[in-house]
């Protein structure tokens, strides 16, 4: 107790070396905790992208394509699905629901998708969250759009504006539609997946305006009062999601619709699929458990040369301790003792930081990135990676402290019987 009391009092004395050093080890012990869980709830995240979607139907075609043309918006498959098809595989027993989606269009590099109010209603992200609106409502009408949040906010656009759709994708636009305008009516909130990113419109509107018949306008001064067609009756889909009553209906559909005859059809479980594709990209987890291992390190090492610096100048300091009896395993563990106090200080410090830091970016990490970062104690694995840090600086103090066992011996400290 005396010597830690002492460890202590040399800590105090030395405050603005030792105040540098912590901050260097909590910055470290921040940055790791923040990498590790950023990694982890995207990784999360990632999975989550699409949520409560049991099956992916598509062309055939590999099954990560499938899923990145359908749910993130890259890429696109060669051929479509009939709508022929997916009337009847939908009307199989055991289906819940069904969400068709037509892609191919975009406006100003955005991703337009038709598809039917089914979509509002059933599609889920993250942790099975249903979209929400910020402002407005779902397409009512064939020439009314919905917005994904980014797409409101970076094109400006807000309730009721007119927005001209392009035949084509991402920023190769081939025609503009300028004779079928759309009226914004809804924006939905931030989901932090493609969903931000794409402009929604009835699947009846994408039938209309690819199939020469008469403008959005003219159709819909022509529907019936009691009921708007927003479905209209398409040649073809991009692809279609689907939901089932049961895990037994999505493997027994899964197997018919990937021996399906009429045409070559693919079904996918989004979750595998996304399990399969973060499997691709375990390279970047890898980078990001080297880059929190370099930080840890360098701070300790940080930690070593204030040490090894200070000892130097404390040669009076172990001169008067030895002349007052203390012998040279005192001082190996009085050395000790100060880089495990700093290095638990570091700690405690960085964790503080780490839980400031992750309040404050949750949200713009949700809305920009689709992270849904997770603000909970910290886990068991998380206290381990401390224990191994705190392990780390204990050792890198025997460093010191063996220098300063040996060091008062040979350099005149030692009192002469």
């Amino acid at each position: 107790m005396i010597i830690a009391k002492l460890a202590y009092k040399s800590l105090l004395n030395r405050r603005a070396s030792v105040l540098l050093t912590l901050f260097t080890i909590a910055i470290s012990v921040m940055l790791l905790l923040s990498i590790e869980r950023v990694r982890i709830d995207a990784k999360s995240s990632f999975s989550n992208t699409i949520s409560g979607t049991d099956l992916i139907v598509g062309a055939r075609t590999g099954d990560i394509q499938l899923l990145l043309s359908s749910v993130f918006r890259i890429g696109h498959t060669n051929n479509g699905v009939s709508w022929k098809s997916y009337e009847y595989i939908t009307s199989q027993r055991g289906v819940k629901w069904s969400i068709p989606i037509s892609l191919g269009d975009s406006h100003k590099g955005q991703a337009v998708l038709g598809t039917t109010l089914d979509y509002f209603s059933h599609y889920r992200f993250a942790k099975k969250q249903n979209l929400t609106f910020n402002k407005g409502h779902p397409f009512a009408a064939i020439n009314e759009v919905v917005l994904g949040s980014e797409v409101a906010n970076k094109l400006g656009y807000k309730l009721n504006d007119s927005i001209v759709i392009s035949h084509g994708m991402g920023n190769t636009s081939f025609h503009h539609h300028d004779d079928n305008p759309f009226k914004v009516v809804g924006i939905l909130n931030p989901t932090g997946t493609p969903v931000d990113k794409t402009l929604h419109i009835p699947l009846a509107a994408i039938d209309l305006i690819h199939g020469g018949k008469a403008s959005l306008e003219h159709e819909h001064e022509h529907e019936h009062d009691e009921h708007n067609d927003l479905v209209g009756h398409p040649k073809q889909i991009t692809a279609f999601l689907m939901g089932f009553k049961s895990p037994l209906y999505t493997l027994q559909i899964r197997r018919n619709i990937n021996q399906y005859k009429p045409e070559a059809l693919l079904g996918i479980m989004p979750t595998v699929t996304l399990k399969e594709l973060w499997e691709m990209l375990a390279i970047v987890e890898k980078i990001l458990l080297l880059f929190s291992a370099v930080v840890v390190l360098v701070s300790l090492l940080g930690m070593l040369t204030t040490l090894l610096a200070n000892l130097s100048q404390r040669r009076r300091e172990l001169a008067i301790l030895r002349s007052v009896g203390a012998r040279p395993w005192h001082l190996f563990t009085l050395i000790s003792i100060e880089s495990l106090l700093t290095t638990l200080l570091g700690c405690l410090v960085g964790s503080v930081l780490y839980y400031l830091v992750i309040f404050s970016v949750g949200g713009y990490l949700q809305s920009h990135a689709g992270i849904s970062v997770n603000i909970t104690i910290l886990s068991y694995y998380e206290l381990s990676l401390i224990g191994v840090i705190m392990a780390a600086g204990f050792i890198i103090g025997l460093i010191p402290a063996t220098r300063a066992y040996f060091y008062s011996l040979s350099d005149g400290m030692s009192i002469k019987a």
